[in-house]
């Protein structure tokens, strides 16, 4: 459709300072007007969707998934993932590069933005920062980013070399893309299974350290602080640990540029949902002690964290029903992002639902450079999701978008139901 008109909602864009009732004029893929509520009037050709009692907002973006392709569809396709993520209210994702083979190449990553992939909302590729994520040689990150990947990074591997890791924020600096570390120093994780602590000695698994993560992240920050270019970003991915937490607010207190993220279920849950040995919920980094879930939500609340992020990370049925040491890392995410940050984030601890959104909109956009994403101004491009804020659903993962039902969140109570999504003008999710 070429024009539709949101009508009666109450738009909140945190990146534009709105917050009120508009009505949202959205045309060619484009936001083309907005008034106040009742104003705008469809005429000839134009689609027309009543928002009344409804939240309108920029479309989510995710800057952390696994999509699986190329080379392991029967876990995930591009086309599920974005279909899960439209069910989730995503209008964009950012797609990692530890696929098989490794996206290292501008090959593969021209390959992911095919329109022959079927993508139901816009995807970003994450190219590797090293040839095929071995941490050795770095790839060509000017070509990369031409070819549009958005940031680099060797995400289910760190990069453990010092050396490297100080080339590669150099050199990525220098064409204008962020690093993002993967925070886990393996030499201190080899067998390991789950988080270090009295639940691991109790089912008698390895347990991973957090200084694993900490000590890395204090080792990129120190970095970053030797290099001196104010165009050097450090992201750090997935932040579980208090320490590694405590290791950014410094870095930012000391004007670096280091930013982080947080996935939902490392600010919900701890290590003894574990249980007996639930392989939905083994992922990597693992899910930490209650005093690190705390710091994680105490980064969110006072403004240390800059983007939620899912780490959707879909798994075969049959990769994790083994024996919890065998099972993959990782838990799907897309759908119940939005639902638990409305339900906890803002419901629970009181973050106001303008911040809930910039969180999972605004600020990843920013992140990565994403113009015109994250923001419903005039001229930005027409990403929109529409959600009730007061309804209550519960999450089935038999019901997902996604190929994969590897989740800790089946059965759980959520706030906030996605009504549409729309991606650049186009409905590309409509909920019941």
């Amino acid at each position: 459709m070429s024009a539709l008109l949101i009508r009666n909602g109450h738009l909140i864009d945190p990146a534009a300072g709105v917050d009120g009732h508009r009505d949202i004029l959205l045309k060619d893929g484009r936001v083309a007007e907005i008034a106040a509520a009742g104003k705008l009037k469809p005429t000839n050709g134009t689609e027309s969707l009543d928002a009344t009692g409804l939240t309108v907002a920029p479309g989510l973006i995710d800057i952390h998934v696994h999509l699986r392709e190329p080379g392991q569809g029967y876990k995930e396709t591009i086309a599920t993932g974005t279909a899960a993520a439209a069910a989730g209210g995503f209008t964009a994702v950012a797609a990692m590069p530890n696929t098989s083979p490794v996206n290292d190449s501008v090959e593969i990553t021209r390959w992911m933005l095919a329109p022959e992939r079927g993508a139901h909302v816009r995807v970003y590729p994450i190219a590797a920062a090293t040839r095929g994520s071995k941490g050795e040689s770095l790839n060509d990150f000017a070509a990369l980013k031409s070819a549009g990947a958005v940031a680099v990074t060797d995400d289910g591997h760190p990069i453990l070399k010092d050396s490297v890791m100080r080339e590669t924020l150099a050199a990525a600096a220098r064409v204008g893309l962020s690093v993002i570390q993967h925070a886990e120093d393996t030499r201190m994780t080899q067998g390991a299974s789950m988080n270090a602590g009295p639940m691991a000695f109790k089912l008698g698994l390895r347990g991973m350290p957090p200084e694993a993560e900490s000590s890395l992240v204090e080792r990129d920050i120190r970095l970053v602080t030797e290099l001196r270019d104010a165009r050097s970003h450090l992201h750090v991915a997935h932040t579980s640990t208090a320490g590694a937490m405590a290791a950014v607010r410094k870095a930012r207190r000391n004007g670096l540029r280091v930013t982080c993220e947080v996935a939902p279920h490392h600010f919900l849950l701890t290590d003894e949902h574990v249980g007996f040995y639930n392989t939905n919920a083994k992922m990597n980094p693992p899910l930490r002690s209650a005093a690190d879930r705390d710091a994680m939500i105490e980064g969110i609340l006072d403004g240390v964290v800059d983007a939620i992020a899912t780490d959707h990370a879909p798994h075969a049925t049959h990769e994790k029903e083994v024996e919890f040491e065998n099972a993959p890392n990782g838990i799907t995410g897309l759908e119940t992002a939005l639902g638990l940050c409305l339900r906890w984030l803002h419901k629970e601890w009181k973050l106001p639902l303008g911040r809930v959104l910039s969180l999972l909109s605004a600020q990843p956009a920013a992140l990565l450079g994403l113009k015109g994403r994250g923001t419903l101004a005039v001229g930005s491009f027409a990403d929109v999701v529409v959600f009730d804020p007061k309804a209550e659903w519960i999450y089935h993962a038999k019901e997902t978008r996604s190929k994969a039902h590897n989740t800790p969140f089946d059965g759980w109570t959520m706030q906030g139901k996605v009504r549409w999504t729309i991606s650049e003008g186009r409905v590309a999710y409509t909920g019941a």
